[in-house]
């Protein structure tokens, strides 16, 4: 996918999260997300904190021992924006093409698409994904040796998706949609739960 394709995604992506996120009662806000130890509203008020840069990110990273998940989720966490500020931070991120200090381009859209499950699956909304973003980001998880870690914990299986071309791994074929693929390669969802195809291919892509 290349760069301008990839950020109309984003931009697309935080249009809609803002919406979403204006319509959520309080106690829907309050709702624990799939992120654990995350609510709903922790989540929506993360997603506008891709613009950290150096002089925010460092010192909280020396502050919680680089334990990056822990430093992530008490950032948000202690963020005081309210929900509708956060809708209007998603807003005016529209057109910015910064990511998150040390990572890549394409790291809002894992987020944007990411997040945007943790939010609504425990709402019980379904948050359709654009096939071709989802693949661009199982990719990029797939190829990641951090923090996901998406090859080690699916040895011996071959990720083939039912909707976008897209093929990754060895060994016993697993077929589902690439937003069920994307969501297992991020940890949300066990390989198990997805559907094993009936055939024997065990032909490789290293994706």
């Amino acid at each position: 996918m290349d760069s301008d394709t990839l950020w109309n995604h984003v931009d697309e992506q935080r249009i809609d999260l803002a919406a979403l996120i204006e319509s959520l009662s309080d106690e829907q806000l309050g709702t624990p997300s799939l992120c654990a130890g995350w609510t709903v509203r922790d989540v929506a008020v993360h997603l506008t904190q891709s613009h950290a840069d150096a002089r925010q990110v460092i010192p909280e990273a020396i502050r919680y021992g680089f334990r990056f998940n822990t430093m992530i989720r008490n950032m948000a966490i202690r963020d005081r924006t309210t929900p509708p500020e956060a809708a209007q931070k998603l807003r005016a991120m529209v057109g910015s093409r910064r990511h998150p200090f040390g990572t890549n381009e394409r790291a809002p859209l894992i987020d944007s698409l990411l997040h945007g499950q943790d939010i609504t699956v425990p709402l019980g909304i379904d948050r359709p994904m654009p096939v071709d973003a989802a693949a661009a980001a199982a990719q990029e998880i797939w190829d990641m040796t951090f923090p996901f870690f998406a090859r080690r914990h699916n040895r011996g299986l071959r990720f083939v998706a039912t909707d976008v071309d897209f093929v990754a791994g060895s060994g016993r074929v697993v077929e589902a949609p690439i937003r069920e693929v994307l969501m297992c390669f991020s940890g949300r969802v066990p390989a198990s739960s997805l559907h094993p195809s009936d055939g024997s291919d065990s032909g490789s892509r290293a994706g």
